[in-house]
């Protein structure tokens, strides 16, 4: 899909005097591409041949005006290291990531690891459907959201009616999963942008394609041992320990919310699980990468990001818990 990598690209191809100019072209053609599908979801979804069709065909129009856009921001200059293969880039993520990071440096790439966290998040959020059934979780979902007083009680029985009719639907496991990858992606996107403009407050100097490229692979190495973990727990524990909505991300307890009953105290449940063994691991991570996979970032400015946002993404996390604390309950 035009990854602005060049991961599948040759290790003996030259570095001609104009790749400080290059471009992603090949996204250009793929968002292209990717609009043409998006609209024929929707015009699926408008004429009734496809259930949640409307709503998946504007996420995949979304990324494919996203690809389009993005093909016209250029990469960074070409250094004359060769470009490590996907298989070295994906294994060496876990086990020596300073040197994946120095890599993406000249030869940024996002397409495979985004690829990876968006399969096995699609996955597990399939199985946690079948395991848990669908009623059970729209049911539990509507009947937070009539806990709340800005929704009419016609619109949540509406809106019951509208999820277990679309979850019912076979064509929806598919657009569920295809939801799931491309929000992934288009929210890499949009984060490694705000990290981008953090840096550069910070004295920084970082290519968007670096952004993106270490947040993708920052992410990869917490977001496999997190799922591949909850796939194993979602079938040895029972279907009613589970909470409807709390599991759907992760089942892994590593974290401090384990000190807090979510019905009790709903805020410092959230903090608590912000502050654990893989979310630290993250961090270190993506401040590891805007050090090493930057053209010109400190130790310290990369810290002082990577912190900054952590504290900011929390701060928002905790607001919305104080207004619907329903829903962690």
């Amino acid at each position: 899909m035009g990854d602005p990598n060049s991961e599948s690209q040759s290790a003996a191809q030259p570095v001609t005097p104009q790749t400080s100019k290059r471009r992603p072209q090949k996204m250009l053609i793929a968002g292209i591409v990717v609009i043409a599908i998006g609209l024929v979801v929707v015009i699926a979804g408008f004429a009734k041949l496809l259930s949640g069709g409307v709503g998946t065909g504007i996420i995949i129009c979304l990324l494919g005006i996203a690809l389009v856009g993005l093909s016209f921001v250029g990469l960074p200059e070409a250094g004359p290291e060769p470009a490590l293969g996907i298989g070295d880039r994906l294994s060496g993520i876990f086990f020596e990531p300073s040197r994946i990071f120095s890599s993406l440096r000249t030869n940024p790439g996002w397409l495979a690891p985004l690829l990876i966290i968006g399969i096995l998040s699609a996955a597990y959020q399939a199985a946690f459907t079948q395991r848990l059934t669908a009623e059970r979780i729209v049911n539990y979902t509507v009947d937070k959201m009539a806990d709340t007083p800005f929704i009419p009680p016609e619109a949540v029985e509406r809106a019951r009616e509208q999820g277990l009719e679309q979850a019912k639907a076979p064509a929806q496991k598919v657009l569920n999963a295809v939801k799931t990858l491309v929000g992934v992606i288009l929210a890499t996107f949009f984060i490694a942008a705000i990290y981008l403009v953090a840096l550069l407050a910070f004295g920084g100097k970082i290519n968007y394609w670096q952004s993106v490229s270490v947040l993708a692979y920052a992410a990869l190495p917490t977001a496999v041992i997190t799922k591949v973990v909850s796939f194993v727990l979602l079938y040895l524990k029972s279907p009613d320990d589970i909470h409807p909505l709390l599991g759907q991300e992760t089942l892994l307890q590593d974290n401090l919310g384990v000190l807090f009953e979510p019905r009790d105290h709903p805020v410092f449940f959230v903090i608590g699980t912000s502050i654990g063994i893989l979310s630290f691991y993250k961090l270190w991570l993506i401040a590891r990468g805007l050090h090493k996979g930057a053209t010109k970032v400190s130790s310290s400015a990369a810290w002082g990001v990577a912190i900054t946002l952590w504290v900011i993404g929390l701060l928002l996390v905790v607001s919305v818990t104080a207004l619907f604390p329903s829903f962690v309950s």
